[in-house]
């Protein structure tokens, strides 16, 4: 079974808002984003943002289909990969805890060949302070920690056809940024510094690693 590949230049908006397409068919989507973004998950109350902070950041503020908490997308500081896999595949997996594990495998056993020791969190859920609101805060089935912090985030929006599992590596973690936009309060940025990491590795190595380990 083959992956198709695409790396399109877009932003946040427009990429959130591509539709699955019928029939589906096993596919990688990069997205580099045009603009700074702060992407709220499908269920997160408008409540959670400053939208003042954002306008004067210059930073949109966008909705995804897939469940968790806020994810600040800034071009060259976090490498978005999204997968198609239509129903039916080999891969798919009707229970939606472990329908996302061999997505993390595939980056855990990506930066394990850059040298870099990952781990996936196979088990439930793990909230924390600030998860509802920033997604790296939390640590859902399939994502990847290296020394116990979240190095990649995965949420996944599932339709009849397929489903599309939305990834983000950390190439740069510096919370105070997104704390200021979800106007939580300062002292959260010692809470969200130790949870979450970025990976040391090249974001154009990493991603030919994981597409090596997709095939």
């Amino acid at each position: 079974m083959t992956w198709s590949f695409e790396r399109v230049t877009s932003s946040a908006a427009d990429f959130h808002a591509r539709e699955l397409p019928e029939p589906a068919q096993r596919a990688v989507w990069v997205c580099d984003a045009t603009a700074p973004a702060l992407v709220l998950g499908s269920a997160q109350p408008d409540r959670d943002v400053d939208r003042e902070a954002c306008a004067a950041a210059g930073v949109e503020v966008v909705r995804r289909h897939s469940g968790g908490g806020a994810v600040l997308v800034v071009p060259g500081e976090v490498l978005w990969v999204d997968l198609v896999l239509p129903a039916g595949d080999p891969l798919w997996q009707d229970d939606v805890g472990s329908a996302v594990h061999w997505v993390g495998d595939a980056w855990a056993a990506a930066l394990r060949d850059l040298g870099v020791a990952a781990a996936v969190h196979r088990g439930g859920l793990v909230r924390a302070p600030w998860s509802p609101q920033v997604c790296f805060a939390g640590l859902g089935p399939g994502e990847v920690t290296v020394g116990g912090r979240k190095v990649v985030g995965i949420s996944q929006r599932r339709t009849r056809v397929a489903a599309r599992f939305q990834c983000a590596a950390l190439l740069r973690w510096e919370p105070g940024a997104i704390v200021r936009l979800l106007a939580l309060p300062p002292w959260a940025v010692r809470d969200l510094i130790v949870v979450a990491a970025a990976v040391a590795v090249d974001p154009a190595t990493l991603l030919d690693a994981f597409r090596h380990r997709l095939t």
